[in-house]
């Protein structure tokens, strides 16, 4: 459980670091993204405004245009002036009447596309540049500097064709639609200081159709940096968080490794010291025929350790069997084993059953690999189980084509999906509720492996809380083969 929340914990801190590491190259790449549209076409922005500007030093709107506005604005002065003092309704209506009659006018005689493409040519612009022209201000004055607009942008006026106002100004030319303080080229005042006269706003926005599209060409080696850097830290991460979880792993199965393997040390060591203590035993000696299974059992145990000892030193061995068989009488044997491991258990709670229904089979094995293989299954049988008396019944059987060995135990069981997995390398079933259930999770592989070595069979039949057994299944041709 700890082992998972350190993994939780890395994991969400480099989630969070990865996060910050995201926001902080957006916000760079945004900021990237602002300052190149605010410098995009600058140069040339530069050079429309001066062009643009000195065609209207004299005029206004567009060469030409001072004229139109003249002629409405003046032929109208003394009018507005009156209904200003008289009323401000009819000011009002007169003053959208004069705005539509000057946009409309000036709409129709626009001379503005010849001018723009003048500019664009004689200094050798982009052809596809885009203009829009607009009036944004237009007020009257009575007396000097007391303007008093009779249009401006927001205003509402019913004469006016809906599609030319916009929330830049009434558009006078151009097919430029989007107008933003981007592609602001010119917005310029003009005025006259003497009584009876006016004031107009217009405002020039130029731009590429493709604007944003040239931005992000510009943005393409910053985009491709960005990207990389994060793929790059993803892909750091990813391999040193797999390399630390191997090594973690690693650590994890070393310890797991030297704990068990000094289990599987102490078990023959044990053996032989309890039936060294029994050879001490004054009642012991006294009957010299029990000196002798005591002493069989040392050598047997003591050949055990020999063997340990020599698998040890290549633990990847473990992995190819390489059989050393002989000949035993396979009843005799099992006692001999089961002998051994109730000595090794004795003073625990332990109660063994052996039902031997065939006294004469012989059959070729490693002894070795048997041995081990039947202590897997023993200690598996006692360490997954919380009975107050821990039984273990084996018995050997003899049916039509097969011989079998049938381990049975009141443990606590098994589910049908933990019995997929028991024989997997390294699989320990943590969810069982068992004290002192550690290991590597290699006994019953070994257990399987060194059956499939000997050309037997090992099934497997369990319920969750109803004790396990263990069926090794040995043909009879072998029997055969090796009377």
């Amino acid at each position: 459980m700890k082992h998972w929340k350190s993994i939780v914990v890395y994991r969400v801190i480099a989630i969070i670091t990865f996060l910050i590491l995201l926001f902080v190259q957006i916000f760079l790449v945004y900021n990237t993204y602002k300052l190149k549209d605010q410098r995009y076409f600058f140069s040339a922005r530069d050079i429309i405004n001066d062009a643009y500007t000195r065609s209207v030093s004299n005029d206004k709107v567009y060469p030409g245009g001072q004229k139109i506005i003249d002629t409405f604005i003046y032929n109208n002065m003394s009018a507005l002036e009156t209904l200003y003092n008289k009323s401000s309704t009819a000011f009002n209506d007169l003053g959208n009447k004069v705005c539509d009659s000057i946009f409309t006018e000036l709409r129709n005689k626009s001379n503005m596309d010849s001018l723009f493409a003048k500019i664009i040519a004689a200094n050798k612009l982009e052809r596809d540049l885009k203009y829009s022209l607009v009036v944004t201000d237009i007020s009257v004055t009575f007396t000097i500097n007391h303007y008093i607009p009779i249009y401006k942008i927001g205003d509402i006026n019913p004469y006016l064709n809906k599609t030319i106002e916009t929330s830049s100004g009434i558009i006078i030319d151009g097919k430029l639609t989007h107008r933003d303080n981007q592609n602001l080229v010119t917005s310029l005042f003009i005025s006259s200081p003497r009584d009876h006269s006016y004031r107009i706003g217009f405002a020039l926005f130029v731009d590429t159709p493709s604007r944003y599209i040239a931005v992000f060409k510009q943005m393409t080696p910053v985009l491709v940096l960005a990207t990389f850097s994060i793929l790059l830290v993803v892909l750091i991460y990813f391999f040193t968080f797999r390399n630390w979880l191997k090594q973690k792993k690693l650590t994890e199965m070393h310890s797991d490794f030297v704990n068990s393997i000094t289990h599987e040390f102490h078990t023959p060591l044990a053996t032989i010291i309890i039936a060294n203590k029994n050879l001490q035993n004054d009642k012991i000696n006294a009957h010299k025929e029990s000196i002798l299974p005591l002493t069989k059992i040392i050598e047997r145990q003591s050949l055990r350790l020999k063997t340990l000892f020599a698998r040890v030193l290549d633990i990847t061995t473990m992995n190819k069997f390489t059989l050393n068989k002989k000949v035993f009488v396979l009843g005799d044997l099992l006692e001999e084993i089961l002998l051994d491991y109730r000595l090794m258990v004795s003073d625990t709670n332990i109660e063994f059953v052996f039902n031997k229904k065939d006294d004469n089979q012989k059959l070729l094995l490693d002894r070795f690999w048997f041995t081990t293989m039947l202590f897997n299954i023993f200690e598996n049988a006692i360490k997954y189980n919380n009975s107050t008396v821990k039984k273990i019944e084996v018995t050997l059987s003899d049916n039509k084509d097969t011989l079998e060995i049938k381990i049975q135990d009141n443990g606590v069981g098994m589910s049908s999906g933990v019995i997929k997995h028991i024989f997997d390398k390294f699989y320990r079933d943590t969810k069982n509720q068992v004290k002192d259930a550690n290991g590597l999770g290699l006994g019953l592989f070994y257990t399987r492996q060194g059956i499939q070595a000997h050309g037997w069979k090992l099934k497997v039949e369990s319920k969750d809380k109803e004790g396990s057994t263990f069926i090794i299944i040995i043909p009879k041709e072998q029997l055969n083969k090796n009377r």
